[in-house]
């Protein structure tokens, strides 16, 4: 049998079921749960001829890392996505469909990464990139706060974001990094047409060379006392911007 993995949580798990259940190997159900949503999965779980197994507390711990799994985990196939950024340019460019692109600059804690790939999939984003040194990577954690979306949306991990993205202004991706110090504000941009937003971390923001390498600064104007926002508000604002502008039926 080729290579599994765990995912946990109901909405991970239900997410799967409906998306892509022939990569669904089995269900495992917290037997001390008797609850309308255990079986309402149980039989979508049925419906889909997943199997279901009834197993105690203390082995859903052991198979989540003692992770808030909520009485459901899955072994499940791991989905085939794009592993290089050429990959999903050379195929938008097929479709002539202008990139929308979000890059992740020291995001490290999985409950953001989880809720930035959530938003990315609600706002139709082609792939996340990250650099592989400063970031928490797709890990169950991710997978459970995503609610599926890290089944649909390519996260790319680069070993040199700067580098990264020169080569996306190469092929022509305009690049708009998210900086609080901005003069532009969100509104005023243009984010239509090929496009990749950058966002840092909450506190630090984006690195220095990252800054430097993004073509426009923007920033979500503030009306409240608050100085910052979590990345993955932020993340939904901007691409929120972005899609009205692309347009949302497209």
């Amino acid at each position: 049998m080729s290579e599994s993995r765990v995912i946990h949580g109901f909405h991970a798990v239900t997410s799967r079921l409906r998306s892509a259940p022939d990569g669904v190997r089995e269900i495992f159900v917290d037997g001390a749960r008797a609850d309308r949503r255990s079986a309402d999965l149980v039989q979508l779980a049925k419906s889909r001829n997943v199997r279901v197994m009834t197993v105690d507390a203390r082995r859903l711990d052991g198979m989540t890392g003692n992770a808030r799994h909520q009485g459901v985990a899955a072994s499940v196939a791991p989905v085939t996505l794009a592993t290089h950024i050429d990959d999903v340019l050379d195929a938008l460019e097929a479709q002539q469909e202008p990139p929308l692109l979000l890059i992740l600059d020291g995001v490290t804690d999985p409950h953001n990464l989880g809720a930035c790939l959530r938003v990315a999939d609600a706002m139709g984003v082609h792939a996340v990139i990250a650099p592989k040194d400063r970031a928490v990577g797709l890990n169950a954690t991710v997978a459970k706060v995503a609610s599926g979306a890290a089944e649909t949306v390519p996260y790319l991990p680069v070993t040199n974001l700067a580098r990264t993205m020169k080569d996306l202004k190469e092929r022509d991706v305009w690049i708009s990094g998210a900086d609080e110090h901005a003069t532009v504000e969100l509104h005023q941009a243009r984010l239509d047409g090929a496009r990749a937003l950058v966002l840092g971390a909450e506190g630090e923001g984006m690195r220095r060379l990252t800054r430097e390498n993004c073509d426009e600064l923007i920033r979500i104007p503030m009306l409240g006392g608050v100085e910052s926002l979590n990345v993955s508000v932020s993340a939904g604002i901007c691409l929120y911007e972005a899609r009205r502008q692309r347009g949302f039926g497209k």
